[in-house]
């Protein structure tokens, strides 16, 4: 059985205020703590989990901090709405600042709000192999329990980081820059990229134009019906399958 403060301490970790406190996150699931396991390990402090999965996955990881607890247990801390097996207490990576975008794609995120979109992006940008995701400090947190969720395991191997997307842009001159506009140069009709950042805004108001270097190229999905808008996450998906 956990005792009490330990409880308390895991519990505390679904709020942000603890979680910048303490510099760790939570993540839940087979598939995720898997995942972080397998990539990330040094990262991974505890991890706590009802037998069956113990059973299965001790031996492979036998160097981790493993606490076998009842399902009991596991709903006190979880914070989902069903628990799912295991619960691992995760240090929050490293984030450095001399962030290059030369000979690869980069996705920045201008100001996304929503988690949920956040973790898609993240999935999405882990298929189509783009390795790093450059995000303005106002775009919601990489660690919130609903980001680290929807990327299913994909935050193990994209790499996230919170700059001035002003400033880091403008140090990239050398890398062709697109953002993803309601009016612009149609993405189908463009060349696969080998290099380039491009810039996904804010689901109600697309792009801050403030922060786009006057060289930037602007690209579009043709539209062909309605719709006011694309979520996010499925224009990210769409750009990124014509262009990589």
């Amino acid at each position: 059985m956990l005792v009490k403060s330990k409880v308390k301490y895991i519990q505390s970790l679904g709020q942000k205020k603890f979680r910048d406190r303490e510099k760790r996150f939570i993540a839940e699931g087979p598939k995720l703590v898997y995942d972080l396991l397998l990539e990330k390990k040094t990262s991974v402090s505890e991890v706590f989990a009802l037998p069956e999965w113990m059973e299965a996955n001790q031996m492979a990881f036998a160097d981790v901090d493993l606490h076998e607890i009842s399902a009991i247990d596991l709903e006190k801390i979880s914070q989902l709405k069903t628990p799912n097996q295991v619960l691992a207490v995760v240090n929050q990576f490293e984030n450095s600042e001399n962030i290059s975008a030369r000979n690869k794609i980069t996705l920045v995120l201008d100001n996304l709000r929503d988690p949920g979109n956040l973790g898609t992006i993240i999935r999405i940008a882990d298929w189509f192999g783009v390795s790093q995701i450059i995000c303005s400090h106002n775009t919601t947190e990489l660690y919130n329990p609903k980001v680290v969720q929807a990327t299913m395991g994909s935050i193990a191997r994209v790499e996230v980081h919170y700059l001035d997307i002003e400033k880091w842009l403008a140090k990239q001159k050398d890398v062709p820059q697109f953002a993803a506009m309601l009016e612009g140069d149609d993405v189908s009709q463009m060349k696969k990229l080998k290099e380039g950042i491009i810039i996904i805004g804010n689901e109600a108001n697309g792009v801050d134009t403030s922060n786009l270097p006057a060289a930037i190229k602007k690209i579009t999905i043709p539209q062909y019906g309605k719709a006011e808008s694309l979520n996010a996450a499925v224009a990210t998906g769409i750009i990124l399958s014509h262009l990589v």
